[in-house]
């Protein structure tokens, strides 16, 4: 029977001559536990009985001390650190079901478990107080998998009681990545007071509108509204109201039934929507920040001619996807993210065989790399501006032809539809467009006799333009971005070079100062704001289409160059979303890749192609 396990070596000694073999069985651990464990089942040499009591269930099991010792450290210290156990035939085991123990003993004997969903709690406590780390930790990846949005809190309860970090991480990781589908479970309602409180105010909470943790409280406190009332303010300080609109807030007021018996909810509530009717700086804001990467996107762009191109940038790794093409090749257009979704907002199709502005809108999602056509806007606009206010897009002037536009028009993605709002008092077409404190700003661009250096701003309550002060130079084709409670105005092309200075507008002061210039020259660059960081992209310098990036640091009042696009073109349209579900088309369908990277699992990239620079 050994014959055939032996693994047997001559080597000759170094003493004295004489020849010598070393002798292993790679299996005897295996067959030894086998032998213990049918000793066990017979009831044989076994110097333990263990009586199991669990409410009012009891049973008895035989085991060998030392095969228990070396499976638990507990019974390790029962059996051999002079307690009273250590000479006792019949140990009393209590808070743990017979079972459970019946399991956790065949494991000690078989390294071997088979759990179900149904015990798998109960196995994994008892698996904790025996410090059997193995099960636990078996336990642990088995639960993680089972997470659902009705079962998560009631998972990340558990594993916080019996002090398992790994899965009370993940748990809470699953809760705010599925918020939205966790707060219509019946565990939500019977979250308390304080845990409803702790997870709202995380800043990790995935939503794509503020508005849902808003009626996740309301919902919470109807679930007993006798008895959950007073709990209803310390509920709205912790939802970011700021960031709610304010036509919500204003119905909110009017018919939410919960609000219309509390003055005091309905003084602070009055006071955010004055605040943000009168457009007051409201930092330190902070937004959600779900725990997925965040990656900029760049669409289309012109080099030679117009491209279809749209690839994501991730800025901690330097990687770069390329993802599914626009249905048409535009430059000039606009990017912009509403709701997680990239929106490409007009432009242009310059090529050799075609030479057409679009009035386009078209939708793409990360979460199946497609883009889907919205409604067109009511005009073609090539060398447009767009911004988003209270969930709503605006297309900011541009051209159609010889035609400059002033003209400005808003689209709700609820209903689908474009509607003019008051025309800008300047035609700009190049015009650098920003959103800060709900107001939209317009600098700069080319009316079709002059670069300009004016700047206006639009106030959606009064549906009115107001002039601001101009900058020091004119700029068309500038790129502009908000970043913390300043405008900023980059690049762009004043009739003879192309410029890499850039200006910061104070909203306060009412005036433009210089701060550091770009490393290069750029006019139609594309601008994004990450990580309170300015990010340029591309464009032209006055003979060469760039293709590299370069991040201002406002702290430091630096440029830095990070990375290069995979080919050099102006006039993209960029915006910042979260990362692509990197799914690849097969066979009609859409099928993950996974691959393991310590302990998280993620997808893998099944693109067309990813490098980094």
């Amino acid at each position: 029977m050994y014959a055939t396990e032996c693994q047997a070596e001559v080597t000759p000694s170094h003493s004295n001559g004489n020849r010598q073999f070393q002798y292993s069985l790679a299996d005897h651990t295996n067959q030894a536990f086998q032998i213990m464990n049918e000793l066990r089942l017979g009831q044989q040499l076994c110097d333990v009985k263990l009586k199991v009591k669990y409410n009012d269930v009891q049973d008895e099991f035989v085991a060998h001390k030392i095969v228990l010792a070396s499976s638990s450290p507990v019974f390790r210290a029962m059996f051999t650190n002079g307690l009273r156990e250590c000479g006792m035939e019949t140990v009393t085991i209590e808070g743990v079901h017979p079972k459970v123990m019946q399991r956790l003993l065949e494991f000690a004997y078989t390294a071997s478990i088979s759990v179900g969903e149904k015990c798998v709690i109960h196995v994994m406590n008892g698996a904790v107080m025996y410090q059997m780390d193995s099960v636990v930790k078996a336990c642990c990846d088995f639960l993680i998998q089972q997470l659902d949005p009705s079962n998560a809190i009631g998972i990340a309860t558990f594993a916080e009681q019996i002090g398992c970090h790994e899965l009370h991480q993940k748990a809470r990781e699953y809760i705010y990545m599925q918020f939205g589908e966790v707060a219509k479970q019946e565990e939500f309602f019977n979250l308390s007071s304080c845990q409803l409180v702790n997870l709202v105010s995380r800043d990790e909470l995935n939503v794509r509108c503020e508005s849902e943790v808003f009626h996740a409280c309301i919902n919470w406190v109807k679930y007993d509204c006798e008895n959950r009332r007073p709990y209803i303010q310390a509920l709205l300080r912790a939802v970011r109201c700021h960031s709610l609109t304010p036509n919500f807030l204003q119905l909110q007021l009017q018919r939410c039934e919960i609000l219309k018996g509390d003055s005091r909810c309905q003084d602070y509530l009055s006071q955010i929507f004055q605040d943000l009717t009168l457009h007051k700086p409201t930092l330190p804001l902070q937004g959600r920040i779900p725990n997925v990467p965040q990656f900029i996107y760049v669409a289309g762009g012109y080099y030679r001619q117009s491209l279809s191109f749209l690839e994501a940038y991730n800025p901690v790794d330097g990687e770069w996807l390329t993802l599914a093409s626009l249905e048409m090749p535009r430059s000039g257009l606009a990017g912009c993210v509403l709701g997680g979704l990239f929106y490409a907002v007009g432009g242009r199709n310059n090529a050799p065989d075609c030479n057409k502005d679009s009035g386009a809108l078209d939708c793409y999602n990360p979460m199946n790399n497609q883009w889907s056509p919205c409604a067109a806007m009511s005009v073609p606009r090539n060398r447009v501006g767009a911004g988003v206010i209270d969930g709503q897009i605006y297309a900011v002037g541009g051209s159609h032809g010889c035609l400059h536009h002033n003209s400005v028009e808003r689209y709700d993605p609820e209903r689908d539809e474009w509607h003019m709002v008051s025309p800008m008092k300047t035609r700009r077409i190049g015009v650098g467009v920003a959103v800060l404190n709900r107001l939209l700003y317009a600098v700069g661009g080319f009316d079709g006799t002059n670069r300009l250096n004016s700047a206006e701003c639009y106030y959606p309550e009064t549906d009115e333009w107001k002039d601001i002060a101009s900058m020091n130079i004119v700029r068309s084709g500038a790129g502009a971005c908000a970043l913390d409670t300043s405008v900023y105005a980059m690049g762009g092309y004043d009739g003879t070079d192309q410029l890499n200075s850039v200006e910061r507008y104070d909203v306060e002061k009412d005036d433009w100062t210089f701060v550091a210039p770009m490393r290069h020259r750029r006019s139609a660059l594309g601008v994004t704001v990450h990580q309170g960081k300015i990010y340029v992209l591309g464009g032209y310098d006055g003979s060469t289409f760039l293709d590299g990036v370069e991040c201002y640091n406002p702290a430091t009042d630096t440029w830095t160059e990070v990375t290069q696009m995979t080919s050099g073109r102006s006039g993209v349209g960029v915006a910042i979303t979260m990362e692509p579900c990197r799914k690849q088309p097969c066979g009609g369908g859409l099928f993950p890749e996974r691959v393991k990277d310590g302990s998280h699992d993620k997808k893998k990239c099944c693109f067309s192609s990813h490098t980094k620079k």
